[in-house]
């Protein structure tokens, strides 16, 4: 689905008379109507064969959060190829439209009573400038790291090359050849007729990338930040430039990149501290109504952390009840109450990314280190129990499907088994899994079909160049016959080969008053961490910041 289908779909709802009369009815004026293309999904035969799109709307009257002001209940089906109306369903016309008041988020729209100021300005100064360059628009070269760069219409962002500098041989040595978002999911939780179909697929039907809009200079980046435009071409081929689409900056946050404290007792008088300064690669898409804000973080020691923020407007659904009081206890809301009018819909986000890791080569294999509970024998310790990790070697697909769970930990390594540490083991780098979730839906649920990438949180594929996009190439109306869990099925092996490693990142959103008239961002991660990569400690011979290494800069008041 292109922009332009986007743009056109959106308008055909007002070529039919039953459209505008209903709209007219519910005390709206046709031009304080804005729509909004939604992909339909899948959910039978009758939907094959046609380019089909809903199209819901809102009031926009006395607010730019026109989200928040829902026609409840009105879904337009269209065709997109022909511009047509196939049918309109209408069965709200007894839900109010919530009210303007207090739904407008900009700083412009505030009254002077309203605007709180909670903190002073901040900015990292770099007098010498910045540690980083990009060379040919593209090669980012920083600190021990160099790595490709490029904006992408269906992804947002692709990571390629990535490589890290050895501190004692000075050798380049491959990380990752390509790494990016390959797809996203986002299921709600509502299964009535206006809401069933709404379980988005955003890199595979709307462009990732496509819906990523111009960052905001000093607040979406800091003031050190080099931006990149993404050049990506229209429906008809003329390219056109979507300008400031990803920035790249240093960052410091008075985090620590290692230290240690000598005891006094020993006698010795030891401080040694080193400043963690990282840099960011960073993207936000406004997929509608939500922003996502996507952050790739490289570290001097050799990690590099992948951070997704969740903001924007929750998409909500109109509601007779103003009150809790109002509402029985054998009705279900899908979701909480948090405003007069409004709720917020309970869903779901998973965000899967492709990690095509390059150990040291090509050549690599999945280790799964099991962590568990050993018992000593009687009479031989004072202690009980202790832990054991044993490494598991994955042989082929099935053994590297994973479900992340709390009380069975391990550790996910991805080796180079033909080259080792001095002291023999294999250099790697290993998964480390942030606060994650994982979907709850029937696996015969046919928005779960289509999601099927989602049933483990990791896999490990075979390289195949057409396996990249984890809903398939072509996503939209698809049944879910082509995703990474029919790939993985075939149960290929995977030791000592080209593999690619697919993690899920995933949120479960019960909406909460705070969340309105919009969200404040709530993140997660993940890290991909050297495991005996490097012989030592690699920042371990790093300076430690002193006073004169800084810029005299002098407060407008001291304390």
């Amino acid at each position: 689905m292109t922009i332009e289908d986007m743009t056109s779909a959106s308008a055909v709802p007002f070529k039919k008379v039953e459209f505008n009369r209903t709209i007219i009815d519910r005390g709206v004026d046709p031009k304080d109507v804005a729509c909004l293309p939604l992909s339909p999904g899948w959910y039978g035969k009758s939907e094959e064969n046609k380019r089909l799109i809903k199209v819901q709307c809102f009031s926009m009257k006395d607010t730019a959060n026109f989200y928040m002001r829902p026609i409840e209940g009105l879904t337009v089906l269209v065709d997109m190829d022909v511009q047509e109306v196939v049918h309109i369903v209408d069965q709200g016309k007894d839900i109010p439209i919530p009210k303007a008041s207090n739904t407008d988020y900009r700083y412009s729209a505030l009254n002077s009573a309203q605007k709180v100021k909670l903190i002073n300005p901040i900015s990292l100064e770099q007098p010498k400038g910045p540690s980083f360059k990009i060379e040919n628009d593209h090669m980012v070269k920083w600190a021990n790291w160099e790595f490709h760069l490029k904006p992408d219409p269906r992804a947002g962002v692709i990571i390629s090359h990535a490589k890290v500098r050895d501190p004692d041989t000075g050798e380049l040595r491959n990380v990752m050849y390509k790494g990016m978002t390959s797809e996203l999911f986002v299921p709600y939780m509502d299964p009535t007729d206006a809401w069933y179909f709404k379980t988005y697929m955003d890199a595979g039907e709307y462009g990732f990338g496509l819906q990523a809009m111009p960052l905001d200079p000093l607040n979406d980046c800091p003031r050190n930040a080099y931006y990149m435009d993404g050049v990506f071409a229209a429906g008809d081929g003329t390219p056109y430039i979507r300008s400031n689409m990803v920035c790249v900056y240093e960052s410091y946050a008075g985090d620590i990149a290692w230290r240690h404290s000598e005891s006094p007792i020993t006698g010795m008088e030891i401080r040694e501290v080193r400043p963690k300064v990282t840099l960011v690669v960073r993207m936000a898409a406004s997929v509608a109504n939500y922003d996502y804000i996507m952050d790739w973080e490289f570290q001097t020691d050799g990690l590099i952390k992948i951070m997704v923020g969740l903001s924007g407007i929750l998409m909500i659904r109109g509601t007779p009840y103003t009150n809790l009081n109002e509402v029985s206890e054998s009705e279900n809301l899908y979701g909480t109450l948090i405003s007069e009018n409004v709720v917020g819909v309970i869903h779901d986000h998973y965000i899967t990314y492709y990690l095509d890791m390059d150990i040291d080569g090509s050549d690599n294999s999945f280790v799964k280190v099991d962590i568990r509970r050993q018992e000593t024998p009687p009479g031989e310790s004072p202690r009980k129990s202790y832990l054991k990790g044993t490494r598991n070697l994955a042989k082929t697909e099935k053994d590297a499907q994973i479900k992340l769970k709390l009380y069975e930990p391990a550790e996910f390594h991805l080796i180079n088994p033909n080259k080792k540490t001095r002291v023999g083991n294999p250099v790697g780098y290993k998964l480390v899994a942030g606060g994650t979730a994982a979907s709850l839906l029937d696996l015969d649920d046919p928005p779960q079909k289509r999601g099927a990438f989602t049933n483990n949180q990791i896999w490990v594929t075979p390289y195949n160049r057409s396996e990249e996009w984890a809903g398939g190439l072509f996503v939209y109306q698809n049944k879910g016959e082509d995703t990474l869990a029919t790939w993985s099925a075939r149960d290929r092996p995977i030791e000592n080969k080209d593999i690619v490693l697919w993690y899920t990142l995933g949120f479960h959103h019960i909406p909460c008053q705070e969340d309105f008239p919009i969200m404040p961002t709530v993140s997660s991660s993940f890290d991909l961490k050297p495991v005996n990569f490097f012989e030592s400690n690699p920042i371990l011979r790093v300076p430690p910041t002193t006073e004169n290494d800084l810029p005299v800069c002098r407060a407008e008041a001291s304390y």
